[in-house]
């Protein structure tokens, strides 16, 4: 199946004061495309020696192992076995990377258009044993956000794939609205027991049973992952409007967007079924859900659309009508995730923050862990994962707290 690219565009004013020989013209910024053939694009992928972070992305949990993301680069794989010493071990380098889902030691990851599956039964020596060609529809490429308008040329998305942008300064006739190239149309619209790990609050990938679901901005890609090593695209549907995050609980997937969060049921897996959806302002979006309530993060002050940063408690107890029950500020929230009756809050700069959820229309804080950078948690078992500001952080759980296990550079 041949599937078309949709690509998220940026259009913005620009007023300024013109000299006399500029009247009628207005100076953008404007970005190019660096584009590379899917040939070559396919070629790049290669495990290699640990090496330095340099942008973190989203941390997934495995067994005695931790795989994090670094942002459009690949997968830094962390011996965990100590987690006072935590110990990087191998470098999985994935062009356009993004997610990564572990089902019994196959690991599943996406590059651009492609799903790749690694066969790490031993990390020291991980093999690539399947590709899917061209199974994702919708991605973001990280246009820049100073870009106000692209401009493409000669660009065959049959062919080749954007791997990079270059942003320049261009003088052009005033318009005051345009979606270029229409590219606009649709960017809006162990042991004997299987094991499965465990993502983040901004995941996009989910497996449940013997599915993985991957979800897009307006889209999502459903593989059987029965023969694990040998997965297969079953179908692709449309879910929503510029989703971020998934997230899997009681046989629902909770689907975490910019304008809001989208209910979906699993009593059919190969084809999820829309139940409902629950309205915000426009701002970024991870959700967790736990019993009758879901928690959403919303970020503003970016490119997502709004100044103010909130916490949003939605009463979920009727999955065809979710609604709002109470309404927190924040400073600059990311993910989230819960642990008995503690929510823990990445407030980016702000710190990581913990709630006491037993009374969610009423969340008290218990604590707030300040002087570090907070992107995301995972909440195991025995203790919790936290990555920010290239570093993973790991936090031993108290009656009314946590207390600092280890703090591991990513650099």
């Amino acid at each position: 199946m041949r599937l078309k690219y949709l690509f998220p565009v940026l259009v913005a004013f620009l007023v300024f004061t013109c000299d006399s020989d500029k009247e009628g013209m207005e100076l953008v910024q404007v970005a190019t495309p660096e584009i590379m053939s899917k040939a070559e694009f396919r070629k790049m992928v290669e495990v290699t020696k640990p090496c330095p972070m340099e942008e973190i992305g989203k941390i997934y949990a495995y067994r005695n192992y931790i795989f994090i993301g670094e942002v459009d680069e690949g997968i830094h794989v962390i011996d965990n076995s100590n987690p006072v010493f935590p110990k990087k071990i191998k470098f999985i380098k994935i062009p356009k990377n993004e997610d990564v889902s572990v089902k019994d030691d196959i690991l599943y990851a996406d590059s651009a258009s492609d799903l790749l599956a690694f066969d790490i039964s031993d990390l020291y020596s991980i093999k690539l044993i399947e590709r899917l060609e061209d199974v994702f529809d919708i991605y973001n490429y990280d246009v820049p956000l100073e870009a106000q308008r692209i401009e493409y040329a000669n660009f065959n998305y049959e062919t080749d794939v954007i791997v990079g942008w270059k942003v320049s300064s261009k003088w052009r006739e005033k318009i005051y609205w345009e979606a270029t190239g229409g590219l606009m149309n649709d960017a809006f619209s162990g042991g004997a027991e299987s094991t499965t790990g465990v993502g983040g609050s901004l995941a996009r990938f989910q497996i449940v049973d013997n599915y993985l679901y991957a979800v897009g901005r307006s889209e999502m890609s459903i593989f059987n992952i029965q023969e694990l090593s040998a997965p297969t695209l079953e179908v692709i549907q449309s879910v929503g409007w510029n989703i971020e995050t998934m997230f899997h609980v009681d046989n629902y997937l909770y689907l975490g967007s910019t304008n809001g969060m989208y209910i979906y049921s699993l009593n059919e897996p190969v084809r999820p079924e829309y139940v409902s959806e629950f309205i915000h302002w426009q701002g970024c979006d991870p959700v967790v859900v736990d019993g009758n309530y879901a928690y959403l993060t919303l970020r503003g002050g970016n490119f997502c659309g709004q100044l103010e940063s909130v916490l949003e408690v939605i009463d979920v107890s009727d999955k065809s009508n979710p609604e709002l029950a109470a309404r927190y500020s924040l400073d600059n929230p990311y993910g989230l995730g819960i642990k008995d009756d503690v929510l823990y809050v990445c407030d980016g700069t702000s710190g990581l923050k913990l709630f006491d959820k037993s009374d969610p229309l009423n969340l008290n804080m218990l604590g707030n862990l300040k002087d570090i950078q907070s992107k995301d948690v995972i909440p195991l078992e025995n203790s919790l994962l936290m990555i920010g500001g290239n570093t993973l952080y790991q936090y031993e759980y108290l009656e009314n707290g946590v207390k600092l296990i280890s703090a591991f550079s990513l650099n």
